[in-house]
């Protein structure tokens, strides 16, 4: 055996243990079924004919459980009868498992239990100049460029520093005029030359440097108006400029941005002022935090991440923007529903839990799974605390379920999963309207083994007419009540068919 398992191509090895896997599931599924119809019947549960039902609800194929049959026949897929479908099974335990077999197969089982969830979103993020710390150089008068001080871009310059020397020819003219009209003493004369420079784009320091030393200044330094980086130098010596046009733009870098690509599955978790914090491989010993400043509005269509905007202090400027970081946002917590994310099953069209019951039976539920983080998962609605989920076997237990036609438990017959010790317990049943009066109905309903009831008919209140309206005697319903002072409530009641 060995020499002919040598012989095989990788190919040829990985179709055989895969054809191995597939028979190996297929029997132990049929063994659980067998097991299933065993137990049924000895408990009185289900049977193979219409004989041992009360009330037939459909026949089907056990083999493609979701054809249903009005009448009893031949299954049109294989070479067998079709079994009956009795009135109160969905309210039993579900797939029974005999407790030697749930060793076996190492079923194992945890609590749905509330507790903190803690999501930790670990991105990649990169250093950028703050925008929002932009100065655009410009001369107040046009001229001629002396000098620019050896500056280029991306230079790192302090606000005030020198950045160009401009002469412009006409504030020598003007100064002089002010200068004989001062000498004159007429004063309103002196006023209206002092306004004259101050619309040729003379600051008012100037104007009194040219007043008190007696000398025209028709050069002007342009400095920074802010320190920053020279992210843009457009000035060079002997340049011709105008009024208005734009010599330089300086951005600063303290604080420093932090720009972090998000998935869009999280975006619902991040928020502005939520903190964040950030290592970069230049400083791997520390780390570096600040808040969201920004949510851009717009998503990255090739990666499906939309930009977040945080903001770090960067005092001494060691942050340089460009460097790579890997950036951790940690979400509000809050206490919810948990369960182990082992345990969620995700078909494509819903997600679903294998619930454990009374008698070792498993029933299948459908769930509203919100956030996961550390292997356990937020349940919105489907489950309530205390709940057993099956966390290993829960895809054998899901197989054996379809393959018995058993109906997936919907989100609304689970009971509240609200946090308190004193919020009521929702019990589930299948029954059929016998009566309805003003104010309650009686129902012919299934067991309901979470309160050892057996199949029984009896009355039940509804919370308001509207709740019954459209219902009629003898129609087929599932429905959900709580256990209350006054007798049992009717909570939701739909027909069995949607």
């Amino acid at each position: 055996m060995g020499a002919a398992w040598d012989k095989l191509s990788p190919r040829q090895k990985s179709w055989t243990m895969a054809a191995t896997v597939a028979l190996i599931s297929v029997t132990a599924g049929y063994g659980l079924s067998q097991r299933g119809e065993s137990g049924s019947q000895a408990n009185g549960n289900g049977g193979s004919s219409s004989a041992e039902c009360e009330d037939v609800l459909y026949w089907y194929d056990p083999m493609v459980p979701g054809q249903r049959f009005d009448e009893p026949g031949k299954s049109p897929f294989m070479d067998m009868e079709l079994v009956p479908k009795c009135a109160g099974e969905e309210a039993t335990s579900g797939v029974q498992i005999d407790a030697g077999l749930v060793q076996n197969f190492g079923i194992r089982t945890a609590e749905a239990e509330y507790g903190v969830l803690e999501p930790d979103v670990s991105v990649t993020g990169v250093l950028a100049y703050n925008g929002r710390d932009v100065a655009i150089v410009q001369p107040r008068a046009g001229g001629f460029v002396q000098r620019t001080y050896g500056r280029a871009p991306d230079d790192v310059v302090s606000r005030g520093a020198p950045l160009a020397d401009i002469l412009v020819p006409e504030w020598g003219g003007a100064q002089q005029e002010y200068l004989a009209v001062l000498n004159s003493g007429d004063e309103q004369l002196a006023q209206a030359m002092r306004e004259r420079m101050r619309l040729l784009g003379m600051s008012n320091g100037q104007i009194s440097s040219v007043g008190r030393t007696g000398r025209a200044q028709a050069t002007i330094t342009v400095t920074a108006p802010t320190g920053g980086a020279i992210t843009m130098l457009g000035v060079r010596p002997g340049m011709t400029v105008m009024a208005g046009q734009t010599l330089a733009e300086i951005t600063g870098f303290s604080p420093i941005w932090l720009e972090a690509s998000v998935p869009e599955t999280q975006a619902a978790n991040i928020r502005v002022g939520q903190p964040v914090s950030a290592t970069l491989t230049a400083f791997p010993d520390e780390r570096f935090s600040g808040p969201i400043i920004a949510i851009l509005p717009s998503a990255q269509d090739a990666s499906r991440t939309i930009t977040v905007r945080a903001q770090l202090p960067n005092p001494s400027g060691r942050l340089k923007p460009g460097m790579f970081a890997q950036v951790s946002l940690t979400p509000d917590t809050r206490r919810a529903l948990l369960v182990p994310s082992e345990a969620v099953i995700r078909t494509g069209r819903r997600t679903i839990v294998m619930i454990k019951q009374d008698e070792g039976g498993f029933m299948p539920a459908e769930v509203r799974i919100g956030r996961e983080a550390g292997g356990r998962t937020e349940v919105l609605a489907g489950l309530s605390a205390g709940d057993q989920v099956v966390t290993s076997g829960q895809f054998l237990l899901d197989s054996e379920a379809s393959l018995a036609g058993l109906d997936v438990r919907a989100i609304d017959e689970a009971g509240p999963n609200r946090d308190g010790e004193d919020q009521p317990v929702t019990f589930s049943a299948m029954g059929t309207i016998e009566k309805i009066a003003d104010g309650s109905v009686t129902l012919r309903h299934g067991p309901v083994p979470r309160l050892d009831w057996p199949a029984m008919t009896m009355s039940f209140r509804t919370k308001n007419a509207a709740q019954i309206s459209g219902f009629e005697e003898g129609d087929r319903v599932r429905f959900t009540f709580t256990q209350q002072d006054a007798g049992p409530r009717i909570e939701t009641i739909r027909s069995a068919g949607q």
